[in-house]
């Protein structure tokens, strides 16, 4: 069965036990979809109201775009499993001999790379997201507004925790070039998009506060 398709309980009790997976990748993903769930949420309660008919057009794209991005961050969650799985039996193979050492180098450094670029897709679902609901909080229903800022707040969290599995097997690779990409790619997104959320957060919360 997915994880997708656990309850919330299920999810919950397997990610709390001794299983490899899920993990921080697959929770982040989680976080993700729930993110932006709630910015679709927004969404929903602004199509169709005359009050917003001007972004009318543009919100019903959003909404698609939205579900899509659900979705694919759901998927996600499987996706760092599976990449994780061949990675925590890697780490388990015998290196008693040279030979043995080299093949166990040489799975190791290619589940490594793998275990790395699924949190990365992650995180780029997640600055798209954290896009998408810059405009949400900006042009959608005021009624909703909390839940766009707490839509940012979210997908903070899953684009840094899902960074972090990107650093965590950079750091045990031996080709230090594609290390390094991997880690200055997560960086750049964590510098531009942990901002960009921070901003629509602190943005809505002034708002609130000044009963915008």
């Amino acid at each position: 069965m997915r994880f997708a398709d656990r309850t919330c309980e299920e999810f919950v009790e397997i990610l709390a036990g001794k299983s490899p997976v899920p993990g921080g990748g697959g929770a982040s993903a989680l976080a993700g979809a729930i993110g932006m769930a709630l910015g679709s949420m927004v969404v929903s309660l602004t199509v169709g109201k005359k009050k917003y008919a001007e972004v009318e057009t543009e919100f019903r794209e959003l909404q698609h775009r939205a579900d899509e991005m659900q979705k694919n961050l759901l998927e996600m969650m499987d996706r760092d499993a599976e990449a994780f799985e061949p990675l925590s039996k890697a780490y388990a193979m015998p290196k008693d001999t040279p030979k043995e050492l080299a093949e166990k180098d040489r799975v190791m450094e290619k589940c490594l790379v793998t275990a790395a670029e699924v949190p990365l897709e992650i995180m780029k679902l997640c600055c798209e997201c954290i896009d998408m609901v810059s405009v949400i909080a900006e042009k959608g229903s005021r009624l909703a507004l909390s839940d766009a800022g707490a839509a940012a707040a979210v997908l903070r969290g899953a684009l840094e925790g899902a960074s972090l599995n990107i650093f965590i097997n950079a750091a045990s690779m031996k080709d230090m070039e594609k290390a390094d990409k991997l880690k200055a790619e997560a960086g750049r997104m964590l510098e531009e998009y942990s901002q960009k959320a921070e901003e629509i957060f602190s943005s809505v919360r002034s708002r609130l506060e000044n009963r915008d």
